[in-house]
């Protein structure tokens, strides 16, 4: 338990049988711990919207100033990213920003955060470079591929200029994942190393003697565990908000696709 790394270990909580899907191949069904924290951070969410809405009033209270501010945030930032458009595709956006806030946030609370796993936060990348390429085509077909042509390019160094956005844009959902996945977890690590040097130096000044010389070092270790809890809270938000920011960017080049808004 005192390895950093073993808080992102998936382990097996209620193990099913496993089976075997055409094309997939073979699938565990176990419930792990990565399925249960994802299921609580849904719930947490469903349940947190739907006490906001069920007791909406004229003067809000805490709960739904929380709420309709989340609410207000991205649809500010749909709108003001991707324009008049930006509405119909806040639904995905507000999803998204509050399912990545809900798991970080739960991991600082749990023994597990999910976004600390690169399978999830592939996931997320996947889905949302999957619906820029949906709306792309759908709006624009064949047209989509000037998104990799600039204007204003110099013939002589356009092919250059097209394989560096092509290949710019093959990296995007792999930045999504890893921005993500190692804010999450370096923090998480960092935690954990500090907290164990409290436990550490705290065992040896409970032993006495020359132990006792680790009563400031393990204070000072209390301090900085506390600072950067407090840090992650606020990293836990900001990656959430980031991700919805290029969710919204990555929109906007396809849905004004060749102009502005």
């Amino acid at each position: 338990m005192a390895d950093p790394l073993h808080q992102f270990k998936i382990e097996k909580i209620v193990d099913l049988p496993d089976i075997t899907l055409p094309v997939v191949g073979h699938v565990d069904l176990a419930i792990t711990n990565s399925h249960v924290a994802m299921t609580v951070a849904f719930a947490a969410i469903v349940l947190f919207l739907t006490a906001v809405t069920a007791r909406a009033q004229v003067v809000p209270g805490r709960l739904q100033t929380v709420g309709e501010g989340l609410f207000g945030l991205i649809d500010n930032l749909t709108d003001s990213i991707i324009g008049h458009e930006g509405r119909k595709y806040f639904p995905f956006v507000f999803t998204i920003f509050t399912l990545i806030l809900g798991m970080n946030f739960l991991g600082l609370m749990l023994a597990f955060t999910a976004t600390s796993q690169i399978a999830v936060t592939a996931t997320f990348g996947i889905l949302t470079i999957g619906l820029v390429l949906i709306i792309g085509f759908a709006k624009h077909g064949l047209g989509f591929f000037k998104l990799f042509v600039p204007s204003g390019v110099p013939w002589i160094l356009l092919p250059v200029i097209v394989l560096i956005e092509f290949a710019s844009f093959l990296l995007r959902p792999v930045t999504l994942t890893l921005r993500l996945f190692g804010n999450m977890m370096g923090g998480h690590v960092a935690l954990k190393v500090f907290a164990g040097f409290v436990v550490t130096l705290g065992a040896m000044a409970m032993a006495g003697g020359f132990g006792l010389l680790g009563i400031p070092g393990a204070m000072l270790s209390l301090s900085l565990v506390t600072g950067l809890t407090a840090l992650e809270f606020l990293v836990a938000f900001l990656q959430a908000f980031v991700f919805a920011v290029l969710t919204c960017i990555y929109l906007n080049d396809v849905v004004n696709l060749g102009h502005g808004h």
